[in-house]
């Protein structure tokens, strides 16, 4: 048996270590997103991304899995409706106060097209910013025409005048069921809620399916809870497995099979104004992101429809 050069024991990268038996893992993993077939459909799927807990992974998520799309040919927009911006931070674009934002397409009704912005990640992935002036749209909202209905109308208009088609329109929420949530669930037709596999992970989440089904009465009948994402996993812990075996038992056709693991590389990417998907494609974190991608465009909005039933 291979020996360890300081220690002389069996040699701790072993066919037989769980070390080794991951690093397999995510090599035959790597191989089957290689050998993946995604297409598109040509018509373009609007999902809202949401939970009103805060700290699950939510902009990481939106972020993540858009520029998972991109990469396999996939047109994406990313819509940051998150007054913090972090979604814009996360994919490079400049959100500085002077830059024009959602907020001015919101209040000021600018065109989508004169705010959007291109990621340096790729030319499929683009990016609607936020800036700090979207803090205030909250209370300026209130008085404008047709106010749950603003974001709806501006993305209408982008996707008909858009010159090449736009495969997927991910809007990334604040935590909180304001104008800002209501104006994504009213242009949404998808709510993709990623669900952290920790205690208290499904608190808050009749609150949100309680938003969901209101919408659905009053503003928005194509409107349906069509993704779940369990993330910030941890394997070696029965409480993470306890939830995702919850999870699955409650919303058996809306989760994902992909989980996505606790990762220092997903935590890191944001600082470097990139995704974990360009930061780190070999990463865990990336491979889990691009297998959840994957999943989501396989599964059409039909068979998501079917699935609340």
């Amino acid at each position: 048996m291979k020996q360890s050069p300081m220690t002389g024991s069996p040699d701790a990268f072993g066919e037989d270590t769980p070390l080794a038996r991951e690093l397999a893992d995510l090599s035959s993993r790597r191989r089957s997103l290689e050998a993946a077939d995604v297409s598109f459909s040509g018509e373009t799927r609007i999902l809202t991304v949401s939970n009103q807990k805060g700290g699950v992974g939510k902009t990481t998520t939106a972020v993540n899995v858009a520029a998972a799309i991109a990469a396999v040919g996939g047109r994406v927009l990313v819509v940051d409706l998150d007054p913090q911006g972090n979604a814009s931070t996360a994919l490079g674009i400049p959100h500085s106060s002077d830059v024009k934002s959602i907020y001015d397409v919101l209040i000021n009704e600018y065109p989508i097209e004169k705010v959007v912005q291109q990621s340096a990640e790729s030319p499929n992935l683009l990016c609607v910013p936020s800036t700090i002036h979207l803090a205030g749209a909250e209370i300026e909202l209130v008085s404008q025409v047709a106010r749950e209905h603003r974001l709806r109308t501006a993305l209408n208009a982008y996707l008909e005048r858009a010159e090449a088609p736009v495969d997927f329109v991910i809007i990334d929420c604040p935590p909180s069921l304001g104008l800002l949530t209501i104006n994504a669930f009213t242009a949404a037709s998808e709510v993709f809620i990623p669900i952290q596999c920790e205690y208290y992970a499904l608190e808050g989440l009749s609150q949100l399916l309680g938003s969901v089904q209101m919408i659905q009465k009053h503003l928005n009948p194509q409107l349906h809870v069509s993704t779940i994402l369990l993330t910030m996993f941890d394997g070696r812990t029965r409480l993470a497995q306890q939830v995702a075996e919850e999870v699955r038992t409650h919303f058996a056709g809306q989760v994902l099979n992909t989980v996505i693991p606790r990762s220092v590389r997903v935590s890191e990417a944001p600082s470097f104004g990139q995704t974990v998907v360009e930061y780190d494609p070999q990463s865990a974190g990336a491979i889990a992101y691009r297998e959840a991608a994957v999943e989501i465009i396989n599964r059409s909005e039909r068979s998501n429809e079917e699935g609340t039933r």
